[in-house]
């Protein structure tokens, strides 16, 4: 699962160059384990890494450029996501 999360996040990095590795890696694994909990806790059936895998995908493909506005607006995870010092200029 490591190597698909380096693998994501540097998808996440192509697609918005403004974030850092690090914060780029936080997203990934917030994105992978909120949809994996959101699942289980709908009563889902585990679909497996490779679905996880490609739903974070189209979620990169679809706002990855975005992604960096967002934790202002969400106080949920504004605490994990708000250190401007770690975002690239």
């Amino acid at each position: 699962m490591q190597e698909k999360i380096e693998t994501l996040t540097a998808e996440l990095l192509a697609k918005n160059p403004q974030m850092s590795t690090g914060r780029a890696r936080v997203w990934i694994e917030l994105l992978w384990s909120d949809f994996e909990s959101t699942s289980a806790k709908a009563g889902y059936s585990y679909r497996g890494s490779d679905y996880t895998e490609n739903l974070v995908r189209q979620l990169i493909t679809s706002y990855g450029d975005k992604l960096h506005e967002f934790a202002g607006r969400n106080p949920k995870y504004a605490h994990l996501l708000d250190a401007s010092d770690d975002m690239m200029q």
